[in-house]
């Protein structure tokens, strides 16, 4: 692969609050705080960061909520070319670095920011301990043109629970990067059961290792419900305190790579 996701950025007025939330529930750490109040977490592998939304962040949406993904590439160069020869009049733009941003933007085909680091974003290696993140949705207008996007500039592949939504004659693209799980869904899709209209990222997924104690914890808070049997992956959604949509999985678990599915140890 020459790029795994390894970011996700939220936009929200009270990183310190919603940053607490799941630090508590899902056992993040701590890996840096900025002095304009922004907070990154780790799950040990993924750098969940909270910015505050703000002129000096030079976001162009700063739409509260999922905001965008990062990716950790093996070759700067070579992506960006790559980027270049796509789409010839893209921009590439320098980020701060950082534990709390990458070191080149991008754009994808739907004007949704994508992040690049060649280091780990702050991170300091590969602890894929329990619980993690190992699933990233979005909403898009043209997921297989999304897709594409993913697999030209980053090696991503198409993963057998996509195949069959094509041979079913949907929209829903699945890809995997070797340990994470990206969704790619329809935006306009009929309201299928269980479908959210949020653009961009829709929602992640944390694997978890007991699930019930998770369930017990998180229902003292915010309200816990079962996912429709019909999907493929994972059991429960959620909604954080800002309505952020996120999923548990203990036994489903994802697809991340072809023949290769993670679970919570089920």
């Amino acid at each position: 692969m020459s790029g795994r996701l390894r970011y996700l950025a939220f936009m929200t007025h009270k990183p310190d609050e919603l940053s607490d939330f799941y630090v508590r529930h899902l056992g993040l750490e701590e890996l840096a705080r900025s002095n304009q109040g922004d907070v990154s977490l780790t799950d040990g592998f993924f750098n969940l960061t909270f910015l505050k939304p703000r002129d000096d962040i030079l976001e162009p949406d700063q739409t509260l909520g999922l905001h965008h993904v990062g990716l950790q590439v093996d070759n700067m160069d070579r992506v960006t070319t790559r980027y270049k020869d796509i789409n010839p009049r893209g921009e590439i733009i320098e980020e701060r670095g950082g534990p709390h941003f990458g070191e080149l933007r991008l754009y994808d085909p739907e004007a949704r920011p994508v992040t690049l680091s060649t280091g780990d974003f702050g991170v300091g290696g590969e602890d894929r301990r329990l619980p993690r993140v190992a699933h990233i949705a979005f909403n898009a207008l043209d997921p297989t043109g999304i897709m594409q996007f993913y697999e030209l500039l980053f090696g991503f592949c198409e993963l057998d629970t996509s195949f069959e939504r094509r041979s079913q004659e949907r929209k829903n693209r699945f890809m995997g990067d070797g340990t994470t799980n990206l969704a790619i869904h329809p935006f306009y899709n009929g309201a299928p059961e269980g479908h959210e209209y949020r653009f961009g990222v829709n929602h992640f997924g944390f694997l978890v290792s007991d699930m019930e104690a998770k369930l017990d914890s998180f229902s003292k808070e915010i309200e816990v419900a079962k996912r429709p049997d019909s999907r493929p992956y994972a059991e429960y959604r959620l909604q954080d305190p800002e309505g952020n949509r996120f999923d548990l999985s203990y036994k489903k678990g994802w697809e991340v790579d072809i023949d290769k599915w993670e679970n919570g140890g089920a």
